[in-house]
């Protein structure tokens, strides 16, 4: 765009822009007040003429008659000033000026007429512009003023004072909220608040409790735990299951092949998330577990656990039982003092640091929750007795095959149980390397017999109490007799013969046992039966003990007035026969046989076992009587005879018991062969010991392996417990049929 020129355009004649054109030129020129120049902006009217021009006009028609006409917008001023000016004065100013200028100029007043403007024409611009037709011209009037507008009022505005008011009480009230939660939060939810906020800054160490001990009658520990490590793997990180199993199978003793399967990646049961976790191995050895850790194989950690250890193995693992590889005990005495071995987790919770360290923070929060130990049971078993009591019932057992053995070791007058032993045995270290799990069974508690002639000491004993014999009694017995229809014989035929109490016993007489209890009856003789602890569990300590069962009278036939007496129709448990001639032995008094002798606290406070129940089942002159009568079982041998338990005769001391053949039932079935026993008790004069020996063999081998096993188990007996030879010279003479 061109600079803008300071010189005033000019027209095409020469002439100023602004100036009137047809002869107006000179006027311009002449010097004519209140014409050309500013004076035009100021009377330019918005009609588009200039009063000027209008008072020219009436000048020319009325002094020098000339005809008047429209000056064309193209002759007006090319002042630049003129619209800023008019806009100045309103468009109102410039006339009223003009129009007092050109009446003092004529010398009256003309009508002023104010008309349209037409388009200016440049003078560039080749049409001409168009022009008004010639005629009469209206009358000038005068320009009409616009009416002045009144100002809009502004619009009211609310009172300040009134939001004002409104907005404190609004921050007062968020302030008083935010006070009243703020003495909420540090008052009274601040130990929820604490310890929410502690479960992302601490740590949770166990403190593991270890299981209580076994120990047998001297302290010696029969089970015990000891600290080891689990193996276990992450199957998402092995990278080669098979290449870690060969190389863990020698040190844990797995074959790779298990080990490699254990491995294998699987998802957690009702889900699609890997399982991260399979135990390898448990109960490992510290130095095992490092030799594991130094190999460095990925997937593969080890944790602390716990292994229960059991020194001997065997070694009354049929009573002692084991555990889980959780330590809960499953079966025997580790099952039923589950409560009191088990002890109880200790927790410790620290607030710990951040980073790989996670060291505590020192004054920080911790809290410890102590752990505690099992506590302990100290049995009245003894290790070597228990020992040599299972070494020889399992050598006598060979001689069989099949069988199930039983053997029990009491001291009198305590009730104490010293061996109690069963065959067959199991490792408690591996109980599941078995035939079946019954061969972890204690024989001596769960083993149900007809006791057979072993019983006939509880018959003789009742009827010496009731007097309904005595020592002395003498009569004939026949070699049969029959009872409800059943008949019933002795193995050692009398003919008829008087025989003696003690001959009854030697050459164990069911006829003579037979007549002596019908005349007893069977409301007293079942009374001594419970009396002696048969037909009710003995509660000597071991878990699914049998109670046995004993014949009630209403369901007596008339061929249980011959069975029962000499031991059938009766159900009943080794350790059960082997109390009742406990009874016996202690002068007549019944002592409850248990095995808990002492219970060790986690502080190691002792409390003695529970007392044993006991009761007065014979007078002890009638004990004594009975005991020196049973002497003749091991003792009778001449020309008529010999007695049934010469094969128990202990050497150096005198014994009195008494031998038995009777049956085993399996769930209420009767099984083939039959169970040979012998019990009896050393020294007979004052008795120390009793021991009970059951043998039951599909072969019916049981009587030839009892008694040669209990003379073995209760010479040891006699021998590791000192107990002084007897006086042998002073044993009794017995004479079965006396003259």
């Amino acid at each position: 765009m061109s600079p803008r020129s300071e010189e005033p355009r000019r027209d095409a004649t020469g002439s100023r822009r602004g100036s009137s054109r047809g002869g107006r030129g000179a006027d311009s020129r002449s010097g004519e007040p209140g014409i050309g120049g500013i004076s035009d902006a100021r009377a330019y009217t918005p009609r588009g003429r200039t009063i000027r021009e209008g008072g020219g006009a009436a000048r020319t028609g009325a002094g020098g008659g000339a005809e008047q006409r429209r000056t064309p917008r193209s002759s007006r001023s090319g002042d630049p000033f003129r619209p800023a000016l008019q806009v100045l004065d309103g468009g109102r100013a410039g006339t009223t000026r003009a129009g007092r200028r050109e009446t003092a100029a004529g010398g009256r007043g003309g009508v002023v007429r104010t008309v349209s403007a037409r388009p200016v024409r440049e003078p560039f611009d080749d049409d001409e512009p168009p022009r008004r037709r010639p005629g009469p011209r209206r009358p000038d009037r005068p320009a009409a003023r616009r009416p002045s507008r009144k100002p809009r009022r502004p619009p009211r505005l609310a009172d300040p004072r009134r939001r004002l008011r409104l907005g404190t009480l609004l921050a007062l009230a968020l302030f008083a909220t935010i006070g009243i939660r703020l003495v909420v939060l540090q008052t009274v939810t601040t130990p929820a608040y604490a310890d929410g906020g502690l479960r992302n800054r601490t740590a949770v160490v166990e403190l593991p409790a270890p299981r209580g001990s076994i120990y047998d009658r001297t302290g010696a520990p029969l089970a015990h735990s000891v600290e080891a490590r689990y193996v276990y793997a992450d199957p998402t990180r092995v990278k080669d299951r098979f290449a870690t199993a060969r190389q863990l199978s020698p040190l844990l003793g797995v074959p790779a092949s298990e080990l490699a399967e254990k491995m294998r990646q699987r998802t957690l049961p009702g889900t699609t998330i890997q399982s991260q976790f399979a135990y390898l191995a448990r109960g490992v050895e510290i130095e095992k577990a490092k030799e594991i850790m130094a190999l460095e194989l990925p997937g593969i950690r080890v944790h602390r656990d716990e292994r229960r250890e059991v020194p001997g193995r065997d070694l009354a693992a049929n009573l002692i039982g084991f555990v889980s590889p959780d330590m809960n005990g499953l079966e025997g005495l580790e099952a039923k003092y589950d409560d009191l071995l088990r002890g109880q987790p200790g927790k410790k919770r620290y607030e710990v640091g951040q980073g790989d360290l996670a060291a505590p923070i020192p004054g920080g929060y911790s809290q410890t929750t102590a752990a505690k130990p099992g506590g302990s049971l100290e049995l009245t078993i003894d290790r070597d007795l228990q020992f040599q009591t299972q070494r020889i019932l399992a050598t006598q057992m060979a001689r069989t095959r099949g069988s199930v053995g039983a053997a029990v070791v009491i001291e009198v007058g305590s009730g104490e149980v010293l061996a109690q032993a069963s065959y067959p045995g199991y490792n408690a270290a591996d109980p599941t390397a078995v035939n079946s799990p019954t061969d972890r069974d204690d024989a001596a508690t769960s083993f149900i017999v007809d006791p057979g002639s072993i019983h006939k000491a509880i018959t003789y004993g009742a009827a010496l109490q009731e007097g309904v014999i005595t020592p002395d009694t003498v009569f004939p017995v026949a070699n049969t007799i029959t009872m409800g229809g059943q008949r019933f014989e002795d193995t050692h035929p009398a003919n008829g013969r008087r025989m003696s109490i003690p001959g009854m016993l030697a050459f164990s007489s069911n006829v003579a046992t037979i007549e002596i209890a019908d005349k007893l009856g069977k409301d007293r003789l079942i009374d001594y039966q419970k009396r002696f602890g048969l037909g009710q569990p003995t509660r000597e300590g071991m878990p699914g003990e049998a109670s046995g069962r004993l014949l009630p009278a209403d369901e007596w036939s008339g061929s249980s007035y011959g069975s029962v007496p000499i031991g059938h129709s009766v159900d009943a448990t080794p350790l059960q026969m082997a109390a009742a001639y406990a009874a016996i032995a202690n002068d007549g008094t019944y002592v409850q046989p248990h095995l808990i002798k002492e219970v060790i606290g986690p502080d190691g406070k002792r409390t003695p076992g529970a007392a044993p129940v006991t009761r007065s089942v014979l007078s002890p002159q009638n004990a004594a009587a009975l005991r020196r009568m049973l002497e003749a079982v091991t003792t009778i041998d001449g020309p008529d005879g010999q007695a049934t338990g010469l094969a128990a005769a202990v050497p150096g001391y005198r014994v009195a018991g008494k031998t038995g053949t009777g049956w085993r039932y399996d769930n209420g079935k009767k099984q083939p062969g039959d169970v040979g026993s012998f019990i009896g008790m050393a020294p007979a004069e004052k008795p120390r010991y009793v021991v009970a020996v059951f043998v039951w063999s599909p072969g019916g081998e049981g009587g030839a392996v009892a008694a040669p096993a209990f003379r073995e188990m209760m010479g040891f007996t006699l021998r590791h417990y000192r107990v002084p030879p007897s006086a042998t010279d002073k044993s009794p003479k017995f004479e079965a049929f006396p003259r």
